[in-house]
Order: C-alpha cells, then structure tokens, then sequence
C-alpha cells in the first residue's frame, strides 16, 4: 500500500479520495465495466466515513473503535453486507442523535453529528438493497459485484 494513500485516507476529503482512485483506475486502463462502479462505490463509501472520521468516531464493522481512516478500514466497510449494516446503523444514529451499535465510550457517542445519507443510500438501493427492512436480504450477484469491485479498489491503492 502506497504511503501517500494512508495520508490521504486520514486527512483527505472524499472528493480527492475518489480522484485519486479514479486516476489510479485510468493509469492501470481497467475494463470500463469496472471504471463505471468504482467510482460511485467509492463515493458512497465515503460519503458516510469521512464524516465519521472527521467527528472522531471511526469504528469498524464489529463496532471497535478505529483512531484513523485507512485503506484497510476502507476495504473492511466494501463488503456489501457490512456496508448495509452500516447504512442501518448510522439512519439509526441519525434520529436518536447518538452514535448506536458500537462499542465506542458512551461519551464519544453523544457528540455524533447526523450524516448524510443521500449518497450511500442511493447506491444501495441501486443495487437491490431495502433500506426500510434491514433483515430483507439483497441479491447474492450483487453481493458478489461488490467482492469484485472491492478487489479491483485494492489493487489500486
């Protein structure tokens, strides 16, 4: 893993993160079956995490707290189930303005700040995720689009 993308895993915005992978996509000349899901997978993902990252209450996807924003933390939120579960998670912090279903100290909790969720749930959805039901499952293709796209991201950075 290249040290520049540990530095702006931690300290950049989404905007540059994803250029970055978008610049890496073209540089490798990955099919454009690939380059069109990257991207907006990428997005979606730190769409909710950067926030996080940026409000000091990272955790992974059993609920630990995580100090900084990583390529390895990135890649553990692309599996599709943690994803969804991470969607649930945070439209459930969003309305009890707390930080839920973490193991994070009850202090840290409280000073959660809602996250916009626009973009993540507009991917899942796209993807056949039901975001009004979280024990509905999703279709295993999709499941398995999102392995390969989460290997095709890690080969990039």
């Amino acid at each position: 893993m290249k040290l520049e993308s540990y530095e702006l895993f931690a300290n950049g915005s989404v905007e540059e993160i994803v250029q970055k992978i978008d610049s890496e996509l073209k540089e490798r000349n990955e099919s454009p079956f690939w380059k069109e899901k990257v991207a907006p997978f990428s997005e979606a993902v730190l769409s909710v995490l950067v926030p996080l990252r940026d409000q000091g209450l990272l955790f992974n996807p059993e609920g630990k707290e995580e100090e900084t924003l990583t390529p390895e933390l990135f890649f553990r939120w692309c599996d599709f189930v943690s994803l969804k579960m991470l969607a649930f998670t945070l439209a459930y912090s969003n309305e009890a303005q707390k930080l839920l279903r973490t193991k994070l100290p009850e202090e840290k909790t409280l000073r959660y700040q809602p996250i916009e969720l626009e973009k993540l749930a507009n991917y899942l959805a796209k993807y056949s995720v039901n975001l009004e039901n979280e024990s509905l499952d999703f279709p295993i293709a999709n499941y398995n689009l999102h392995l390969g796209v989460a290997n095709v991201i890690k080969l990039l950075l």
